[in-house]
């Protein structure tokens, strides 16, 4: 078995909504490594502006060279493509989805005041 896997991350930077957060395809050889390297900043560049991410799809490959051929398939498919891949994974849940509870929006949101007693 080949150490190589295509994963979509989905990222904290579009509105909550149905499908919120935008969708970033890469290749790795340790998917949990490379999505922390992503939530670390140290990943693309593309993800350190929209962070968190989180694992929304991944699949085994046979080599480099056929991840990289199925991640350059999956770039160019449309959004809505994407996410059919994604929803129709048997690991798919609602834990790959931020927009459950978009995080970007969660981490925007102002905490309640607390009342002083004097």
């Amino acid at each position: 078995m080949s150490p190589w896997h295509v994963y979509i991350a989905r990222c904290a930077d579009l509105p909550a909504g149905r499908h919120g957060g935008s969708l970033y395809t890469g290749v790795t050889t340790d998917v949990p490594r490379r999505i922390a390297e992503h939530n670390a900043g140290i990943g693309a560049a593309y993800t350190r502006s929209r962070r968190p991410v989180a694992l929304a799809w991944s699949e085994p490959a046979a080599s480099r060279s056929a991840a990289l051929k199925r991640e350059a398939r999956i770039k160019r498919m449309s959004r809505e493509a994407k996410l059919a891949l994604v929803v129709s994974s048997p690991h798919h849940s609602s834990r790959t989805r931020m927009a459950k509870g978009n995080h970007a929006q969660q981490r925007n949101k102002k905490k309640p005041k607390k009342n002083k007693k004097k």
